[in-house]
């Protein structure tokens, strides 16, 4: 039994060596038994153009694992592109690969997360000039102003060609029932780019539902009920409805959820530096407490001139005549006001 354990730390150290050079520094996370099945949702709408759909995923935590939802999160600079994290099997152990921004997207196990993300490649959109334009074949957009032009055309082809069917919705690569599919040379050409970590959005949005219970598998039996996140992670708003979440929909297997929401025609966000994360957001709903109404002090009650002499003016330069003290008169009482 030790022998066998020593073996798989191997295993383990030898994945890590093999790691690019060029790859950011991640976390490695093993586990003994496989993630539960990947459920299915509706993609909400993208509330904005320049905004990157990240899809959900399975992480790992103190009570097993937990479902982190999608969502729309701003391109960290000009050109970047999302490759989701997968699990994998090696060694008798499902691993953990960390997701990576990158001028592609490489190698995510031939997972079919949906949305642009069928097992291969990426056929979400493309950047064109600047601007990234989004293919409506696969992708969830809106409406109206903001959203013609360059931003938006639809290929079918390229989603036909880089979709794996996955009928089960199975979540890990290789092993007992999971997904045979190894690197293209494209994918593997994309895994020894430069490539950046998720910004710290993305590992906030991750933390806050691994101190959910209900986002963990053993209290949800694998089909959450908040699937995704009808707002952009770092969107901030000052009522309780900021990042509602919407709700799986129950039934036989994986349902539903449905996402609301209005296209906002707003500008073009800017993009960071490549050497910078982009800022973080504030914690999903699910993770923080109810919205507060800003508290803001009240300017203080003039005293009253019966309660004390009046201060002396400031003389501005206009010569003004000091204001003479009023008589002193009885008090009643008095009281204290309070300002939000």
């Amino acid at each position: 039994m030790r022998l066998l354990r020593s073996a798989r730390l191997l295993l383990l150290a030898l994945l890590v060596s093999l790691v690019p050079a060029s790859s950011f520094a991640g976390v490695f996370i093993s586990v003994g038994f496989a993630p539960p099945v990947l459920p299915v949702y509706v993609q909400p709408v993208c509330p904005q153009p320049g905004l990157m759909w990240t899809p959900g995923y399975w992480a790992y935590g103190d009570e097993g694992y937990y479902w982190v939802p999608g969502a729309w999160v701003p391109a960290p600079y000009e050109g970047a592109l999302w490759t989701p994290g997968y699990w994998g099997w090696s060694g008798g152990l499902y691993v953990w690969h960390g997701g990576y921004w990158g001028p592609h997207v490489g190698y995510y196990g031939g997972v079919n997360y949906g949305f642009g993300y069928g097992g291969i490649g990426f056929a979400g959109g493309m950047w064109r000039g600047g601007v990234f334009a989004y293919n409506t074949a696969v992708v969830h957009v809106g409406v109206g102003g903001g959203w013609g032009g360059n931003r938006v055309y639809e290929d079918r082809t390229i989603v036909e060609k880089t979709t794996i069917i996955n009928n089960t919705h199975v979540s890990y690569n290789g092993g007992p029932g999971g997904i045979d599919h190894r690197p293209t040379p494209e994918e593997n050409t994309a895994m020894h780019e430069q490539h950046r970590a998720p910004t710290s959005a993305q590992v906030q949005h991750e933390n806050s539902f691994r101190g959910n219970p209900q986002s963990y598998a053993k209290n949800n039996g694998g089909r959450p009920q908040n699937v995704a996140l009808s707002h952009p992670l770092n969107e901030s708003r000052p009522n309780n409805n900021a990042n509602r979440i919407g709700s799986q929909s129950s039934g036989a297997g994986a349902g539903k959820a449905t996402m609301g929401g209005q296209p906002n025609n707003q500008a073009r966000p800017s993009y960071q530096s490549q050497s910078h994360d982009a800022p973080a957001a504030r914690p999903s709903q699910e993770a923080r407490p109810s919205s507060q109404p800003q508290s803001r002090q009240a300017p203080a009650a003039r005293p009253s001139p019966e309660s004390r002499p009046a201060p002396a003016e400031h003389n501005n330069g206009g010569g003004a005549k000091p204001r003479p003290e009023p008589k002193p008169r009885e008090e009643k009482g008095g009281h204290e006001g309070h300002g939000r």
